[in-house]
């Protein structure tokens, strides 16, 4: 069965190849620069994963998380996991995002490789 991931970034380019990247892995991907833009995707599709940048303008990834629980919690939907993807060795928002308990924190640049392990061990 096809497993559909948001994928949240600010960088067109970033979008695009991590789409590329999941999609040949044979992954529905649906791409969101903003938090906003990802709050209206997840009313409109059930997601099996996120993967969010954690630093973007405006709302960052780690609230962008906590309003997607959020909305999940008050629809009485399924939590999802998530990935958190940074460029920027930041203690508090790594910690942060382990208070959180998500499923995964890389650090920019990575290993397409590491990506695809992350997400197929969640997936397992």
């Amino acid at each position: 069965m096809l497993k559909n991931i948001l994928l949240i970034d600010d960088e067109e380019l970033v979008l695009k190849s991590l789409s590329r990247l999941l999609k040949a892995e044979r992954y529905g991907v649906t791409l969101a620069d903003s938090a906003a833009a990802a709050l209206e995707k997840i009313k409109d599709t059930d997601f099996d994963l996120i993967i969010s940048d954690v630093r973007m303008p405006g709302t960052d990834g780690i609230e962008t998380i906590k309003q997607i629980r959020t909305y999940l919690s008050h629809a009485h939907k399924q939590p999802v996991p998530e990935v958190l993807i940074s460029g920027y060795a930041d203690a508090d928002k790594y910690e942060e995002a382990n208070v959180l308990k998500v499923k995964g924190y890389l650090f920019k640049p990575f290993d397409n490789t590491e990506l695809l392990r992350v997400v197929e061990k969640i997936f397992a």
